[in-house]
């Protein structure tokens, strides 16, 4: 099904990532202008890592899945700061194609629909340094339904009690990311249910979203991710006028929201390139391997 294109799940682990200098702005500079200042803002090299490989895995998943040449490729951001595509779909393939990005500890991904609405979210599951679970927990209580509250803190340990947290706060993360909520948001009205974290739903203000899915899955060491999937007319004001389609059919839209969820594909950094830029690398290096050695 042509449909089935426009899922996709890409991860890199940028633990394996560890360029020089010159080799981290070359790679950026194959980027828009634009993009730079909100990579090199970043002291830290991870976080500019994270945030370099974030706007690749965007790029390359647009040109793979939609063949848009790198450097015709628009990408803006709404008040919000939910990155959308502006483009213009003549075939009519993915009604409605669109994407999200997330990163935390190891791990920078990027998921995709061409239908839904899609939401991700990863959370590097990190025991607190400084404080005891129960009180790092705490400063978060207000997030959270009277619920979820009582299911996290009736674990057995303080590690289960830190799991359930982290798995919570992940699918409330990906649902607004999803709807295009910027910082700020509330969420203790945004309720989930889970049957042993399987049969995942959620009820915001009361109200059950059952034309929503979600899925909540392990990544690695200490890493969850989860990814929600839902319809276009739930988006905020701002961020529905991205939308190609924000009404569906009932039989249009079902064929979207129960699309297979693919699996996560892992991609390094070179992956994402343009095959010319990954040679000229090559070439380069080749020169300065034969210069250091005298030849």
């Amino acid at each position: 099904m042509e449909l089935e294109k426009g899922v996709q799940r890409w991860i890199v682990d940028i633990s394996k990532w560890n360029p020089s200098p010159d080799y981290f702005a070359s790679v950026m500079s194959f980027l828009p202008q634009h993009e730079h200042s909100p990579i090199t803002r970043f002291v830290k090299m991870e976080d500019r890592k994270r945030a370099l490989v974030s706007r690749l895995l965007q790029y390359a998943l647009v040109h793979q899945v939609l063949g848009i040449p790198y450097d015709e490729i628009i990408i803006r951001r709404t008040v919000e700061g939910k990155p959308y595509l502006e483009y213009d779909d003549k075939t009519g393939t993915f009604p409605n194609f669109n994407f999200n990005t997330s990163h935390d500890g190891n791990f920078v991904a990027i998921a995709s629909e061409p239908v839904c609405l899609v939401g991700l979210d990863i959370a590097n599951c990190s025991i607190p340094m400084k404080e005891s679970v129960d009180k790092f927990i705490q400063n978060f209580l207000s997030y959270f339904s009277n619920l979820e509250w009582s299911d996290i803190m009736k674990a057995d340990s303080s590690y289960d009690k830190l799991n359930r947290f982290y798995r919570y706060w992940c699918l409330k993360e990906a649902f607004v990311k999803a709807i295009g909520v910027g910082v700020g948001k509330r969420l203790d009205n945004v309720e989930f249910h889970h049957s042993d974290w399987n049969d995942i739903f959620v009820i915001v203000d009361g109200k059950e979203f059952n034309n929503w899915r979600f899925w909540l899955l392990e990544m690695g060491e200490n890493h969850l991710v989860s990814i929600a999937r839902g319809h276009p007319a739930t988006a905020t004001t701002n961020y529905r006028t991205t939308l190609k389609q924000t009404e569906f059919g009932e039989k249009e839209y079902k064929l979207g929201l129960n699309l297979p969820s693919a699996h996560f594909m892992f991609r390094m950094v070179e992956d994402l390139l343009p095959v010319s830029i990954v040679a000229c690398h090559h070439y380069m290096d080749r020169i300065d391997i034969v210069s250091e050695d005298g030849g």
